[in-house]
């Protein structure tokens, strides 16, 4: 008897960078009945080998691994080497030295399509850009569902052409790093995610996984009504005791004086994150690139990290934020999931 497809699943765990999206998430929003995603982004192949092997240890159900697509457009140097100058003052105050930028970074990209592939993984999503068909025919060699982020109904094009299983269509509500094909492209902040993947369910025939503000149950019940076969949660997730959020984050996150913004301050690539004092110093001055600003705050973030100073840290989160419960994953999947499980048109 063959497995259910993973795909079918109603709820996605985001899979979030940096070491939110821990073993013990993944695992619990499997074992309610989601889909649980590691972040392999930023993370040493070996490291993402042992979390895999975690994973595995802690449930039997179904999980994905989310794979970052290296940015392939030059990048300009000179812009970079302007903004570690205006960074300057900020890494003497926090006693760092910032890095030299580099020309190019693959984020071990080859090294962990192996490492996905020999594993096995059952789900394996894509961000930033669509993956060479070939890594994708490779991946459905070993029986993996492949899983394009997208952020238009022309990048869904391009995905469903490589063969991509399923889209994760990303509003600009999202928190976190907008998954467009390059950092340079600008971000549609108008366009809510039901509208988004109204669009983009238009375009291609492939099941779609919204995301970007979902957190209540009305917001999944919209997705769902606009043509989405399940609904993707970040924020929502971040509050529970299964994430690796750090604690000043967690403490921002139901701030009734903080808002979400979309900057390029951290990373040079536009992501959502809580407004402080580090996108408001910088945020006009990073240039659109991508990964060279995110190595280039690292130190600073992680300076800022250890003091728990939030006005220093990438406090990513989506427009929901002010709703989020400290509760665990599984009652927020509960929740969630029952209503997209309700609203597909199998179930009426």
């Amino acid at each position: 008897m063959s497995e259910p497809d993973p795909l079918t699943r109603p709820l996605v765990g985001a899979p979030m960078a940096g070491g939110v999206s821990t073993p013990a998430l993944v695992a619990a929003v499997s074992d309610a009945g989601g889909l649980g995603f590691l972040a392999a982004g930023y993370q040493h192949p070996a490291d993402l080998a042992a979390d895999i092997t975690r994973v595995r240890r802690a449930t039997d159900a179904p999980f994905g691994v989310n794979v970052f697509v290296p940015e392939s457009r030059p990048v300009d140097l000179d812009a970079v080497g302007v903004f570690r100058r205006a960074l300057t003052a900020e890494a003497a105050r926090w006693r760092v030295t910032l890095p030299e930028p580099v020309e190019r970074d693959s984020d071990f990209f080859d090294e962990k399509v192996d490492i996905v592939v020999a594993a096995r993984v059952p789900v394996v999503s894509f961000t930033f850009g669509c993956p060479p068909r070939a890594v994708v025919d490779r991946l459905h060699s070993v029986g993996t569902r492949v899983v394009v982020t997208v952020t238009d109904a022309q990048e869904a094009i391009e995905a469903a052409a490589v063969g991509a299983d399923a889209l994760c269509v990303q509003s600009a509500h999202a928190g976190g790093h907008r998954a467009t094909f390059t950092s340079a492209e600008r971000c549609d902040t108008r366009t809510g995610t039901p509208e988004l993947v109204a669009s983009v369910r238009q375009a291609v025939a492939v099941p779609l996984i919204a995301a970007g503000g979902i957190v209540r149950p009305e917001e999944a019940a919209a997705v769902v009504e606009a043509g989405a076969s399940a609904a993707q949660i970040g924020t929502a997730l971040l509050t529970t005791p299964e994430a690796g959020t750090h604690a000043a984050h967690r403490a921002a996150l139901t701030a009734s004086d903080r808002g979400t913004t979309v900057t390029r301050a951290f990373s040079g690539r536009l992501a959502r994150g809580l407004r402080n004092r580090f996108i408001d110093s910088f945020g006009a001055l990073a240039p659109a690139a991508y990964p060279q600003v995110h190595h280039l705050t690292k130190p600073l973030r992680a300076a800022a990290a250890a003091r728990g100073d939030a006005e220093g840290m990438a406090l990513w989160a989506g427009t929901g934020h002010h709703l989020v419960r400290a509760e665990p994953a599984a009652a927020v999947v509960a929740r969630l999931a029952a209503v997209v499980a309700s609203r597909r048109p199998e179930s009426r």
